[in-house]
């Protein structure tokens, strides 16, 4: 049995394209009383997780197939920690602006029935992966992978970039540098300006015939995941000295540096960015334009490593709603609480 925490129990969710994956935390007393308010010193003891993706149906993200997932993993957690009842919990879901309608009606009541929760936090995303990359701190973080998005706050209210899709935005994403090395190599395959040998060697060794790309490729439901999966062959070749690849590389670290300098708070010193996500695995071959890009934007800001990911985020915010020290902003659609009060349960 894991030794009760001082300020209590809470749960931590991450809800995206990726799948669903559900922590339990234990909250420590000095996550209140340090007067910094990050309220995010919470030890992490167990997670689950399930490959498939939360669906999406005509009321948005489906909340009873959320609950039907989160409730028995919350209950096994809460058991093999010896743990009596949650004091929080925080929810980080992909689409919570757009497509959240149905959990922020049916979430609070079934989680106050089934687990007895008097706190809940509702967020997108985005606000999980900023609160584990930076706290609570002012600043901005880019997530990047398949998609793109980038958040930044005085702490006052939000500021948001991107985010809009692969076939609206997402610049700078996996998707988008997998798709403009696709499109290089089927320029080299055409005979056309702009086109790269190296990136067409890797369509024909990895997908076969470049003629058939169009057909394999646009009835798929996941063309952003198909696209992005790509995006490794430009790093690899960029690395090996293929120009077109190495141009590509660059633009999406002007995209990149572009959406932090839009959201990064002004009029503050030195504000922190982070950088979270799969994208960024690449390493040099994106790192190194990248960081001469936010030199050159963000002259004043100091680039900082993520503390760590979204799932932490929703541990953190859950921490610091049952301690009373979430300072960071109650936004519709971005992030909402609802506080239960004992006497409402049922």
């Amino acid at each position: 049995m894991t030794p009760p925490p001082d300020r209590g129990w809470v749960l931590g969710v991450d809800s995206g394209g990726s799948g669903l994956r559900v922590a339990l935390g234990a909250v420590a007393d000095h996550a209140a009383g340090d007067g910094d308010g990050d309220g995010d010193r919470v030890r992490a003891l167990e997670s689950v997780a399930f490959e498939e993706p939360v669906p999406t149906g005509p009321g948005g993200i489906d909340a009873e197939h959320l609950l039907a997932r989160l409730v028995p993993a919350a209950e096994g957690l809460l058991a093999r920690a010896g743990a009596d009842r949650l004091a929080a919990v925080a929810v980080g879901a992909a689409g919570m602006a757009t497509l959240g309608d149905e959990l922020r009606a049916g979430l609070p009541g079934a989680l106050r029935r089934s687990l007895g929760v008097d706190r809940l936090a509702l967020a997108a995303d985005a606000v999980t992966a900023y609160a584990g990359a930076l706290g609570q701190r002012p600043g901005a973080v880019v997530a990047a992978g398949t998609g793109l998005i980038a958040l930044g706050t005085d702490l006052s209210g939000w500021r948001r970039a991107d985010g809009w899709g692969h076939l609206l935005g997402d610049c700078g994403s996996g998707a988008w540098i997998g798709r403009a090395g696709l499109e290089a190599a089927l320029r080299a395959h055409d005979g056309r300006r702009g086109g790269s040998a190296a990136l067409l060697a890797r369509v024909e060794a990895l997908l076969g015939p470049p003629a058939t790309l169009p057909g394999r490729l646009y009835p798929r439901t996941d063309r952003p995941a198909v696209l992005a999966s790509f995006a490794p062959e430009v790093a690899r070749c960029g690395a090996g000295g293929d120009a077109v690849s190495a141009a590509i590389l660059a633009r999406a670290a002007a995209h990149i540096a572009d959406a932090a300098a839009a959201v990064c708070p002004p009029g503050r010193d030195e504000p922190e960015v982070a950088l979270t996500g799969g994208l960024f695995l690449m390493g040099d071959p994106l790192l190194v334009p990248l960081r001469a890009e936010l030199a050159e934007r963000l002259p004043y800001a100091r680039t900082v490593a993520a503390s760590g990911g979204p799932l932490d985020g929703a541990l953190a915010v859950a921490a610091a709603l049952a301690t009373d020290t979430l300072r960071l902003p109650r936004e519709p659609g971005m992030l909402e609480t609802t506080p239960l009060e004992p006497t409402d349960r049922t």
